[in-house]
């Protein structure tokens, strides 16, 4: 069966790793027998989270946004996503089952999405003009410093949990 080839461009970020807010931006792109690009951007911001939740996230979300079977080149500057896979580390982690692992929840999500497609893992440096993981830093970064925020409950996030408006914290506190 030939399988569409689809490229999933991601990235992460977090202000204040772990206690502030983070993002993610994922970039989707086909092209079609004609030669018509195709491309779906995906980005959403959490209220306390950490960079590697959302990196996770980002290629979490890219993945499961496919409607069919396809060959999907990941690409991302993320060493903690691409050599989990690249250099096998997943393969030991599934063994364990995940004890010791950070994010076990979103490891078996994006295992979960990964199924059924033929997915590779492509290392990119961040922050070196790589124009798509520019993109995807630009809607992670917005979406982080974004006024909607979702909520990081440590889970598998597959719930969109809001979280409580940034000064009722404050309110709280005081």
């Amino acid at each position: 069966m030939d399988r569409k080839e689809v490229t999933l461009f991601t990235d992460g970020a977090a202000r204040g790793n772990p206690d502030g807010p983070g993002g993610y931006g994922a970039v989707l792109r086909y092209v079609d027998a004609k030669g018509q690009v195709h491309e779906r951007e995906y980005s959403a911001g959490y209220q306390k989270t950490t960079n590697n939740r959302m990196e996770l996230m980002a290629a979490i979300v890219g993945l499961e946004a496919l409607k069919m079977p396809c060959a999907v080149s990941v690409y991302s500057d993320s060493q903690y996503l691409v050599k989990a896979f690249t250099e096998e580390w997943i393969e030991r982690w599934i063994r364990k089952d995940f004890r010791g692992v950070k994010n076990p929840e979103l490891w078996k999500r994006l295992l979960a999405a990964m199924k059924g497609h033929e997915v590779h893992f492509f290392w990119v440096k961040g922050h070196a003009g790589h124009p798509e993981n520019e993109r995807c830093d630009k809607l992670a970064t917005s979406a982080a410093d974004g006024e909607e925020l979702l909520l990081d409950d440590g889970g598998d996030l597959k719930e969109e949990i809001p979280a409580p408006p940034r000064d009722a914290e404050s309110i709280e506190e005081a």
